[in-house]
């Protein structure tokens, strides 16, 4: 088996990498990739992104979203913990088998303490019963990888606020997170492996897989990007895991229904997103406006849904001229 330490903190590089690698590279043995980042969330294949973030809370803490080519839920990443990946040939392997894909990991962290590990469920790795790690498949072209997570020190206190969307109504037909108690796997482990920088916690890991003390001993089996390895990563990168239309224009079509009281009055809004863009908005209530409301919503048709782009397309306008009393700001922050 080959290794592939990953050389970003960038969950959008590193997704790409993984990508290309089942894609491009033909290996004559299954590929073990490792790859941590700064903090991400990544939603996967089928899910609808808005409706598993916190928008406020990750913008305001510069928190990247991404979507991946795997199913599964959203995830919460940081510098505490490392993601894992195998890449190998489709004809060699059970889709849906994260037993035996993830052994070898397993493995190696009962040896470093954890005992009372086990896979549970569909795809979740837990140590006394609270999950630690979620994992997911990828098939395309007899090639399939198997990727998950193994929070070795997360900010947990992140978690419940960047996956907690406000409790607006929104019916859509993403398939939606199921939230399990989580937990960091480095109060589990045996004293030595508790105070491990990130990168020292794959290493152990990626060592004891491999049965040595040294790294050194396995330098044939480590590969490293070509020249043009990076240039089409790059491209990857741009074209999926950089691109608002795949992060959230892929997104299937959803409704979300917003009811906010203002001094002015209440405004109660049915917005109909497809893609990621605006394609419907009724505004109901008992506000006032010397302006009809009804072509206000025309202007937002085909605007992304996003505070930053309604924020936007608004500019030149006076909100308060279809609904008295209320600024641009406080607007974009009701429907957005």
């Amino acid at each position: 088996m080959y290794y592939y330490n990953m050389e970003t903190e960038d969950i959008g590089y590193n997704l790409a990498t993984e990508q290309y690698l089942m894609n491009n590279k033909d290996f004559d043995e299954p590929i073990l990739l490792f790859y941590y980042q700064k903090p991400c969330i990544i939603v996967g294949r089928n899910q609808n992104t808005l409706e598993e973030i916190n928008q406020d809370y990750v913008a305001k803490h510069n928190i990247q979203v991404t979507r991946r080519l795997s199913g599964g839920g959203a995830v919460y990443d940081d510098l505490g913990n490392v993601s894992f990946s195998f890449v190998v040939d489709r004809d060699d392997e059970r889709f849906g088998d994260f037993k035996s894909f993830t052994k070898p990991i397993v493995e190696a962290l009962k040896e470093m303490g954890a005992t009372a590990i086990k896979v549970s469920g569909r795809n979740d790795i837990l140590v006394n019963g609270k999950k630690f790690s979620g994992n997911a498949m990828y098939v395309k072209n007899n090639k399939m990888f198997s990727h998950g997570t193994l929070m070795y020190n997360v900010d947990q206190s992140v978690i419940s606020h960047a996956l907690n969307v406000p409790k607006d109504k929104i019916a859509s037909k993403g398939i939606k997170s199921v939230r399990s108690r989580v937990t960091n796997l480095r109060p589990y482990l045996k004293p030595e492996y508790q105070d491990l920088t990130i990168a020292e916690f794959r290493d152990t890991i990626l060592r004891k897989v491999y049965n040595v003390t040294d790294l050194a001993r396995v330098a044939d089996k480590a590969y490293h990007l070509t020249d043009e390895d990076k240039v089409q990563i790059k491209k990857l990168y741009d074209d999926y895991y950089n691109n608002w239309d795949w992060v959230y224009g892929t997104s299937p079509e959803f409704t979300v229904k917003k009811r906010q009281h203002f001094d002015s009055g209440t405004i109660d809004a049915r917005v109909l997103v497809d893609k990621g863009r605006i394609q419907q908005v009724t505004f109901f209530g008992d506000f006032f406006g010397e302006k009809y409301a009804v072509d206000l919503a025309k202007m937002l048709q085909g605007v992304r849904y996003d505070q930053p782009s309604l924020r936007k397309a608004l500019s030149k306008i006076n909100v308060g001229d279809y609904f008295a009393g209320i600024t641009l700001d406080e607007f974009v922050q009701f429907l957005g």
